[in-house]
C-alpha cells in the first residue's frame, strides 16, 4: 500500500503539472489566433455584438475617464424591457453600467424580437403590443405608428436624445471624390453601374443595404435618399453592418451605409464626402484631413462632429427613444431613461460613445 500511494505521488503530480501547461500553452495559442484574425468591423446586433466585443462599432466607447451619473428624481424601481435600434447599440453598452451604478433598482433588459431582426421598427411595433416599456429608434415615429396606439388607447411620444449621421463606406482601393445625393440615389435605384460615371474607375458597383424593413437606418435611408422608392433588384441585402463592411473591404466595387459611428472609425473600409447637389461642397463624415488606413488602428478617423451638428453633412438625423404615454410605470420608465440622456453626463456618455449630443 505504501509502494502504490508513492508510485500515484510520483505519477500524478507530474500529470497534473503537464495538463496546466498544455493548457495554458493552448490558452496562449488561442489567444494569439483570435488577436490574429480579428476583424476591425462592427457588430449591428445585440446577439453579434458579445461575440466581437472587440470590434464595437465605436471605439470611442472605451475611452477613459469612465463619466459617472449624478442621481435625478423619478427613476422608478423594477426591471424593465426594452428594444429597437441596434445603431444605439455602443450608447447602450456604454450607458446601462452607468445606470445600474448610479440607479441600482432600475433593472433594464434589452429584448431582441421574436423570429425578426431588431431594429427600430420592430421596436415601435412590440412597444405597441406591449412587450416593452420603451424603446430606441433611429428615425421618427411613422403616422401608422401613430394611429396603431391611438387605436390601443394611448399616444406615443419620441424623446431626441442625440445626432447621428449616414455615412456611405467603399473599398480603400476605390479612387473617388464623393458623391451627391442624386449620384448616390441613382446608383442604390439601378441608374448608375458603374464607377466611371461618377468620375471613379471602369469598375461594375455592387450596392449593399440592410433589407429596408431590418430597422431604422435603411428606413431613414430609403426614405431620405430614395424618396420612398424600393431598391433596385440588384442590391445585395446582408443581414448585419459586420458583413456589410466585410463585403466592402474584399469586393473593390462594392457600396454600403451605416451609421457614421459604425464606419469612420474602421480599418478595413473608407467613407466618402457627400454633397446635396452638384451646387454645393462635398462633406466629409470624418474630420479633414482623411487618416491613412494604413495607420490605422494607431490613428483612426473621427466624426465630423461639427458638420452632424450644424447639418451641413447631407445626411444627418436625430437618435429617439420612444416613450408609451398612457401614464403607467412603463412611461415612467421610458421618460427616467430619457432623462438621464439628456443630462450633462448622459449627453457626455453619448458623445464618448461615439455620437454628437444634442445639447
Amino acid at each position: 500500500m505504501k509502494n502504490l500511494k508513492k508510485n500515484l505521488k510520483n505519477n500524478v503530480f507530474p500529470l497534473v503539472i503537464g495538463l496546466g501547461a498544455m493548457a495554458l500553452i493552448g490558452g496562449t495559442f488561442s489567444l494569439l489566433w483570435w488577436w490574429a484574425t480579428r476583424v476591425d468591423v462592427p457588430s449591428s446586433s445585440p446577439t453579434s455584438a458579445k461575440i466581437e466585443a472587440t470590434a464595437s462599432a465605436a471605439p470611442a466607447a472605451l475611452a477613459e475617464p469612465v463619466i459617472s451619473l449624478k442621481p435625478i428624481e423619478s427613476v422608478p424601481d423594477g426591471l424593465y424591457n426594452y428594444g429597437g435600434s441596434t445603431t444605439m447599440l455602443p450608447i447602450r453598452n456604454i450607458l446601462e453600467p452607468a445606470i445600474q451604478e448610479t440607479f441600482p433598482g432600475f433593472k433594464l433588459r434589452y429584448a431582441n424580437p421574436a423570429g425578426k431582426s431588431p431594429g427600430s421598427g420592430t421596436g415601435i411595433d412590440m412597444l405597441l403590443e406591449g412587450q416593452l416599456s420603451f424603446s430606441e429608434s433611429s428615425r421618427p415615429i411613422k403616422l401608422t405608428e401613430h394611429e396603431a396606439a391611438q387605436q390601443r388607447g394611448f399616444s406615443l411620444d419620441q424623446i431626441p436624445i442625440a445626432i447621428d449621421g449616414i455615412a456611405i463606406a467603399v473599398n480603400p482601393e476605390l479612387e473617388l471624390a464623393g458623391l451627391t445625393l442624386e449620384q448616390l440615389r441613382d446608383i442604390y435605384l439601378g441608374r448608375i453601374t458603374n464607377w466611371a460615371e461618377v468620375d471613379g474607375p471602369d469598375l461594375t458597383i455592387r450596392p449593399l443595404s440592410r433589407s429596408a424593413a431590418a430597422g431604422g437606418t435603411p428606413e431613414f435611408f430609403s426614405e431620405n435618399v430614395l424618396d420612398g422608392t424600393a431598391f433596385d433588384s440588384r442590391v445585395d441585402i446582408v443581414e448585419t453592418t459586420t458583413q456589410g463592411l466585410r463585403e466592402v473591404a474584399t469586393s473593390p466595387g462594392s457600396i454600403y451605409y451605416a451609421s457614421a459611428p459604425e464606419v469612420v472609425p474602421q480599418c478595413l473600409v473608407k467613407t466618402v464626402p457627400l454633397a446635396t447637389d452638384q451646387d454645393t461642397p462635398l462633406i466629409a463624415p470624418y474630420q479633414p484631413p482623411f487618416a491613412a488606413l494604413e495607420n490605422c488602428p494607431e490613428q483612426r478617423n473621427q466624426l465630423n462632429k461639427q458638420a452632424f451638428r450644424e447639418g451641413t453633412y447631407p445626411l444627418t438625423r436625430r437618435l429617439f427613444v420612444i416613450v408609451k404615454k398612457d401614464a403607467s410605470v412603463d412611461e415612467a420608465a421610458g421618460q427616467a431613461y430619457s432623462d438621464i440622456l439628456l443630462t450633462a453626463e448622459g449627453q457626455a456618455l453619448i458623445e464618448q460613445a461615439g455620437f454628437v449630443s444634442i445639447r
